[in-house]
């Protein structure tokens, strides 16, 4: 659709424009998108500032806020910021000068607060008109130079004043501070890092200005947050982030253990991941105590002041505090991952990801456009001062003359330049001096400020015309910049350290519970319990009058048994959560949701590695790998799928290349253990083809080992010729050899551990 032209003349109607829906919201969608990327979201990689802050910095340099000054009222900045520089909402500068001043939030403040400025706890700053201000000795350094046409400027908002596209930025701040941001389709978050660790690999790369990224991370160990902590992140994860500019560090809060009487201990936390709130930490591991995810974990106190000190009491003293604090890593913000996106405008205000060398290099170039400008700058000021100078020393010389013509012509000016051939500059200058500046010993002073400016212009054109000279300041300036931030200073030693990740497999169900022998007794009327230690006389074990026993399984405190019952369904039980010997034990219904005309058909501890092969009455049947089993609800999680008389009847373990199957029929059937599919849930496949009746036992087999079965008297009988009953599965199989166990069975007890 075309633009309907304006008419000028008209300017009610003729204002209105007929326009596509389309193209009039992606135009305008589009200056929004932009101007949120380059003025809010993202910072310039040469200052590491976003615009609001740049304004703040220099809105203080022209209230003269210097370090060494007093302090002025941060509704005075505010104020200025925005009725000169920046047009947005008070509340969102104050915000931005506060967190400048955060030691919390900022590695390097550049912003000296004094008054409430806020709190790790997430507590917001005291009202603007409350709170003073003023730069600290970082932010200064930002703004060097900015008087000596170093930046270029341009108009603000109302174009009132002007202000600076770009700082200076005598040290890194960018990677420094670091920066957050959100903007339309893009983000960039930026981690802070050590200022002299970051001077280091600068020098480094001026050296040798394609050092790769791996070189540059001897200088550079990696981020250096407000708040300290212990950075986990692998060494070649971190190589891999800093070269692609993008990816993310695990960072854990500091801890040591605090011992008290009779054994007990405390563990104390002194330091927090970046950016997280102690207040909400602590909420969040008081939550985790109540709601019992972390039963190992009696209490939790903050007792913190000036410094963190959060009190983590242990429940018992025989809890080990390393696996406590794993525990509690796994399940709360004591770890959290900072992740770093290297978004950030180039010199030409174009977004894009750097990584570590391009970030560096972005600085120390502009570093290098700020020493030519100043140079060249200072330069222009000493030929114009040199020219005057010029002009004096002739003045001098033909002093008679001069005063002559300023006494007696009509047009001094025009006269001295006709009559030595000086410049307007230099006769205006000559006209104004005082009588007094007419003694020798001025022309002396003039003679010898002559010669300085020369040596300095000569030393100021060689910088300009040589790299290697500019590259030599850049380097003593990096250096200085090294030596203020300093290992050695309160402000530059590093803050946050590095360790590998323990290797710990800590399974959070079972961490905490004491490791103890037991033998789990399951009897056929349904009744369980837990005996203490190893039963190797299982006649000795009583039970109610009627009853005797179904399974008897020797295992540890820590383990999982796994029930398969003839529902189809695997149910999990804690060994730990068993009732005690003492006694017949409870009903294993109240433990789960098993029907009453359903009976247990296995009973074993559980191996996730291991694979099963469960079998209905009907012959059907299949694989299943035992770590999908386990359930986490008492109603057990249904695997094989039976219905109406259909009933599982066998659960074994998958330990053979070859399986044998058995009807009621008497048939047996023997075939390849690969014709088994492995499946999660289902009917199955058919194992055996029956005219009457259906499955009564299956048995795994290697072929060297040959098919056996165990007799009513326990012994071991092989089967003779047992491979002319190999087949294919869902075969009708052969009938079993003269002697075979008369209750078609391989093995008289049917429901043993598999």
């Amino acid at each position: 659709m075309t633009k309907t032209p304006i008419d000028e003349s008209n300017p009610i109607g003729g204002r209105i424009i007929e326009e596509s829906i389309d193209d009039a919201l992606s135009s305008r969608y589009l200056a929004y998108a932009l101007s949120t990327i380059t003025q809010r979201a993202l910072p310039d990689v040469r200052d590491g500032l976003k615009p609001v802050h740049r304004r703040l910095l220099y809105a203080m340099r022209e209230l003269k806020l210097n370090p060494e000054t007093a302090h002025k009222k941060c509704a005075r900045i505010v104020g200025e910021v925005m009725g000169r520089f920046h047009p947005h909402g008070d509340a969102s500068i104050y915000e931005a000068l506060v967190r400048l001043s955060q030691s919390f939030a900022s590695r390097y403040p550049l912003v000296d607060g004094q008054g409430n400025f806020g709190n790790i706890d997430g507590d917001s700053a005291a009202a603007m008109r409350y709170t003073e201000a003023r730069m600290t000795q970082a932010g200064k350094s930002l703004l060097e130079g900015i008087d000596e046409d170093a930046v270029d400027f341009k108009p603000t908002y109302n174009e009132e004043d002007d202000e600076p596209e770009v700082l200076p930025a005598r040290f890194p701040n960018l990677l420094a501070n670091g920066s957050t941001g959100i903007a339309v389709g893009m983000a960039t978050s930026v981690p802070p890092h050590n200022a002299a660790e970051l001077c280091n690999a600068a020098l480094h790369l001026i050296g040798a200005p394609g050092a790769s990224i791996k070189t540059l991370m001897n200088h550079v160990q990696g981020p250096d947050y407000p708040t300290g902590g212990i950075c986990i992140e692998d060494k070649d994860a971190m190589i891999e982030a800093y070269a692609t500019g993008k990816g993310g560090f695990r960072t854990r809060a500091r801890w040591n253990v605090e011992q008290l009487d009779r054994g007990m201990y405390q563990i104390i936390v002194t330091e927090i991941p970046y950016q997280v709130q102690k207040s909400r930490l602590i909420e969040k591991l008081a939550e985790i105590i109540e709601t019992k995810k972390a039963p190992w974990l009696a209490d939790i106190r903050d007792e913190s002041a000036e410094d963190i000190r959060i009190v983590l009491e242990p429940k018992s003293k025989n809890i080990d505090a390393d696996l406590l604090m794993e525990s509690l890593f796994k399940i709360s913000d004591l770890e959290s991952r900072f992740s770093m996106n290297l978004n950030v405008l180039d010199a030409t205000g174009t977004p894009r990801v750097m990584n570590l060398r391009e970030c560096l290099q972005a600085f120390l170039d502009h570093r290098r456009v700020v020493l030519q400008r100043r140079s060249a700058q200072r330069l222009g000021k000493i030929d114009a001062r040199m020219e005057i100078l010029d002009g004096l020393l002739i003045a001098y010389l033909n002093i008679d003359e001069v005063i002559r013509i300023v006494r007696f012509e009509d047009h001094p000016k025009e006269e001295l330049i006709k009559a030595f051939s000086l410049t307007e500059r230099q006769a205006y200058a000559i006209l104004n001096m005082r009588l007094r500046a007419l003694n020798k010993l001025q022309e002396v002073e003039i003679q010898g400020e002559h010669d300085l400016l020369a040596a300095e212009k000569a030393e100021l054109e060689a910088l300009l015309g040589s790299d290697d000279l500019q590259w030599k300041v850049i380097t003593e300036q990096v250096r200085e910049a090294r030596d203020l931030y300093g290992p050695k200073t309160e402000l530059g030693k590093r803050r946050t350290t590095f360790m590998e990740a323990p290797d710990i497999e800590i399974d959070l169900a079972t961490a905490f519970i004491t490791k103890e022998p037991i033998t789990v007794v399951l009897s056929k009327k349904g009744w369980i319990r837990a005996l203490k230690g190893r039963v190797d006389d299982v006649d000795s074990i009583k039970y109610k009058d009627g009853d005797e026993a179904e399974f008897i399984i020797p295992c540890e405190t820590t383990d999982k048994l796994i029930m398969f019952a003839s529902n189809g369904k695997f149910y999990t039980l804690a060994a730990d959560k068993l009732p005690g010997g003492r006694g017949n034990g409870e009903p294993l219904r109240l433990m789960v949701d098993l029907e009453n005309d359903h009976l247990p058909i296995g009973l074993f501890v559980h191996d996730p590695k291991r694979e099963l092969i469960i079998a209905s009455s009907a012959g059907y049947g299949f694989r299943v790998v035992e770590a999908d089993v386990v359930a986490s609800t008492r109603g057990g999680k249904q695997t094989l799928n039976v219905k109406g008389d259909v009933e599982a009847v066998r659960c074994i373990a998958s330990s053979g290349d070859h399986i044998a199957t058995i009807g009621n029929n008497r048939k047996i059937l023997v075939f390849a253990a690969d014709e088994l599919p492995v499946m999660t849930r289902g009917k199955g496949v058919k194992l055996q083809n029956y005219k009457d009746g259906g499955l009564a036992d299956i048995i795994t087999f290697n072929k060297e080992d040959g098919l056996s079965y165990i007799d009513s008297a326990g012994r071991r009988n092989s089967v003779p010729d047992w491979d002319v009953h190999l087949g294919k599965r869902a075969g009708a199989g052969r009938m079993a050899p003269r002697g075979f166990s008369r209750t078609n069975a391989f093995s008289p007890d049917k429901r043993l551990e598999p």
